[in-house]
């Protein structure tokens, strides 16, 4: 505030003759100067006060606040444990192989004819794929026919034989003593034994000599390679006048090689904490390919090698499917997912989970909202979705991302959650 001006006397002009400004003031003037100055101050004074006073008020009022709050039990997200009452998928990597696959190699030798069949040929069983000519066997067989042709003679002539062998045998030994001696009687007994044995020798050849006919005659079928089952030629390596070995050694060539594509098998090979448990004959199958001929196939486990693996700690499983179309071919990468059946477990959300050095837990409410530290085994790891082998029953109420602050025994308010994650398609071990 500012002191009001000094009023000049009466009786005195504003400037002296020498035009200097009069210093002049009227009485009372510092005393209202110091009013001003002491109202000022107060003012000052007043607004401090009440400047201190709200902060006081506002500390006071955030420290209650606080107090509440800590004090008040702390909010939680609550849900509750679930009995796995769906399957689930595992999926695995497969490889799919021909029902039959074989190599086909010549049974007899000789050269090439003619072939019937290429790669790609789908062929049915007994289906003639290509002729050998083989002028050695078929004079061996000729020889063989006309050696049993000759020992069938030589039967004839020693049949003779023993005919008359018996009749001379029989009129000198009922001749009466006395007529003939007895070593003439003794004599023609020998020489009908005798007959009977070259009869009997003959016939042996003529046995030997028809097996041997027999034998050329098999080889001889040979001479036209037929297909041992209905599939489709994946190689051929011939050609007319190529000359073939009979055998199937490392110094033998093949002629085809063929497989059976209806059905597939695939082979996958699964972990043992799925293996021993899970993978059962009759468990159905999805088989997804991807590519040109891709496309989601049903089948189903058939077999497996009820073995594990002792270095990859796998067991191998076989699973059929129909291919009548020939839409997948062998050796195609594939992935298996195999529809597992549920064990009865609890199934929690893996947010529900708090892993500490010693075990695996899960903080769970109980009927007075205190906070109860549980261990727990996984038995099933889904991904979003955790199965548990022990530890919750269903029904349990468990809390869902836990803080480190929260301690055993201490109460929480509860709020039940309506976001449980979703059962993934598709849970990979």
């Amino acid at each position: 505030m500012q002191p009001p001006d000094p009023q000049p006397l009466p009786d005195d002009t504003s400037r002296t003759e020498g035009g200097a400004v009069s210093t002049a003031f009227q009485p009372g003037t510092g005393r209202t100067l110091k009013i001003g100055a002491g109202i000022a101050a107060g003012i000052l004074v007043f607004c401090f006060c009440v400047v201190m006073l709200i902060r006081l008020v506002e500390a006071h009022s955030l420290r209650k606040g606080a107090e509440t709050a800590y004090s008040a039990a702390p909010p939680v997200d609550v849900i509750t444990a679930q009995p796995a009452s769906v399957g689930q998928d595992l999926v695995l990597p497969g490889q799919t192989a021909a029902w039959y696959e074989t190599t086909i190699y010549a049974r007899v030798s000789g050269y090439v004819a003619k072939w019937m069949v290429d790669i790609g040929d789908h062929v049915k069983k007994g289906q003639v794929m290509a002729l050998i000519e083989t002028p050695e066997l078929d004079a061996e067989l000729a020889a063989a026919r006309a050696q049993l042709k000759a020992s069938e003679a030589q039967v004839a002539a020693r049949q003779a034989e023993a005919d008359f062998s018996k009749t001379t045998n029989e009129r000198w030994r009922d001749s009466p003593k006395g007529v003939v001696s007895e070593q003439e009687r003794e004599s023609k007994k020998a020489d009908y034994e005798s007959a009977n044995a070259r009869l009997f020798a003959a016939n042996a050849q003529v046995a030997l000599d028809k097996s041997k006919v027999d034998q050329y005659t098999a080889l001889a079928q040979f001479k036209q390679v037929v297909a041992p089952f209905d599939g489709t030629v994946t190689e051929r390596k011939i050609d007319i006048g190529n000359l073939v070995t009979a055998g199937s050694g490392s110094t033998t060539t093949s002629l085809y090689r063929m497989a059976q594509t209806d059905p597939l098998r695939i082979f996958v090979d699964v972990p043992q904490n799925s293996a021993v448990e899970l993978m059962k004959p009759g468990v159905p199958a999805e088989i997804r390919a991807t590519g040109p001929s891709g496309g989601v196939f049903s089948g189903a486990i058939t077999r497996s090698a009820e073995s594990l693996d002792a270095q990859a700690r796998t067991m191998r499983v076989e699973v059929d499917m129909p291919n009548a179309n020939h839409s997948l071919l062998p050796g195609t990468y594939v992935n298996v997912a195999f529809k597992l059946q549920p064990r009865g477990l609890v199934e929690v959300p893996a947010a529900a989970l708090i892993f500490r050095p010693k075990a695996t837990q899960v903080a769970r409410v109980d009927a007075h909202s205190k906070i109860d530290f549980q261990d727990v085994t996984i038995a099933r790891d889904n991904g979003t979705l955790v199965e548990l082998g022990s530890g919750v029953k269903p029904g349990d109420r468990l809390v869902l991302n836990i803080s480190s602050q929260i301690a055993e025994g201490q109460s929480v308010t509860p709020n039940d959650s309506d976001a449980a994650p979703s059962r993934p398609l598709d849970a990979k071990r």
